[in-house]
């Protein structure tokens, strides 16, 4: 009986409707508009802001950014495959550039690969231009897909900023 209580009491509190979720009572204090990283363009900006993200969010000495995705260009093949790693990098040593860092800041390294067997040996070639001894941590997953379609490789990164 004691079981069948306990279930008829879960079952009426779960048909209770949820309190109202409330707004914050002060602005987040981890991101503020001084330490957040959006794009300088104006076409941009605009997609990360209707997306809701920032390329990267400053907190005290660490940089924390968002993924930037190596996909292929339209009329590229995977034979394009090392230069859509190289946009890649390209962008987030911009980032991390307007955070105050560079990739001597690298402390940690994610990226989600489509097909890691395929990648690894020419995402690797191309990574060792940017990321020099002595390496970052890096974690390397594989995954089924990414947004957009084209994309290959997801790479994300968190740094310390120059002193």
């Amino acid at each position: 009986m004691l079981s069948l209580t306990i279930f008829a009491a879960a079952a009426s509190a779960a048909a209770q409707p949820a309190p109202a979720a409330t707004a914050p009572a002060e602005p987040p204090f981890a991101r503020r508009p001084e330490n957040v990283v959006m794009p300088d363009r104006p076409e941009v900006r605009k997609f990360f802001t209707e997306w809701g993200f920032a390329e990267a969010v400053i907190d005290g000495d660490r940089v924390w950014l968002s993924g930037v995705v190596a996909g292929l260009r339209k009329g590229e093949t995977m034979a394009d495959a090392e230069a859509a790693y190289d946009r890649a990098f390209k962008m987030l040593g911009d980032v991390l550039d307007r955070s105050g860092s560079s990739f001597d800041g690298v402390v940690d390294m994610t990226t989600f690969h489509t097909d890691l067997p395929a990648q690894f040996n020419g995402f690797r070639k191309v990574k060792d231009r940017y990321i020099r001894e002595p390496f970052p941590a890096w974690t390397a997953i594989d995954i089924d897909r990414l947004v957009p379609d084209n994309g290959l490789v997801e790479i994300k990164l968190v740094a310390r900023r120059k002193p």
